[in-house]
């Protein structure tokens, strides 16, 4: 909960120099392809992240990294700035953080779908202009799998769930056949 909070105030700290500067959309995006990059490079990724290793042999890898970017420098600055206070171990979620600002920003809404099994992008597409009709603007959809659904999807969209799983249709039945609603 507190490295959440943390993560929140850097990601608004920089969103608030990307507003002054018009730039808040390269910074997310120079953000997430640091965070694709350190995924893709992890030992490099434990390196810079690691207290056991100095402060300046960290910055040093870090600026190797930062050399061939193409980052903007306030991007730059600011992942220099995470070393020297060491919460470069937290990026992805300061990423993550960033990235919901500025949908708020913008007006987007993420929605997270769970289905049984992977859908079909037809699928995907159709939920996805159902959920913009209801929320009246762009909506990003996260899709994940859950085999402990056994069928159906779950669709959560801000503080709504709509819960079409067969899980929940069972569930129902149960507390129907409780109550002695079925005889």
């Amino acid at each position: 909960m507190i490295r959440s909070a943390i993560s929140k105030r850097y990601a608004k700290a920089l969103l608030g120099i990307g507003q002054e500067d018009g730039k808040y959309e390269a910074y997310g995006s120079s953000l997430r392809d640091f965070v694709d990059f350190c995924g893709a490079n992890d030992e490099l990724f434990r390196v810079v992240a690691n207290k056991i290793f100095s402060v300046e042999e960290r910055k040093r890898v870090l600026n190797l990294v930062l050399k061939g970017s193409g980052y903007a420098p306030t991007v730059q600055n600011f992942l220099r700035l995470l070393l020297d206070k060491n919460r470069i171990g937290a990026i992805k979620e300061i990423s993550e953080h960033y990235g919901k600002l500025t949908d708020e920003l913008t007006g987007v809404t993420r929605a997270q779908v769970l289905t049984a099994w992977p859908m079909k992008d037809e699928a995907v597409l159709k939920i996805k202009r159902a959920l913009e009709g209801i929320s009246a603007g762009e909506v990003k959809i996260e899709v994940k799998d859950d085999a402990a659904l056994i069928g159906g999807i779950v669709v959560k969209i801000r503080d709504l769930v709509l819960d079409g799983s067969v899980r929940a249709q069972l569930e129902g039945l149960k507390e129907s056949l409780k109550r002695g609603e079925y005889s």
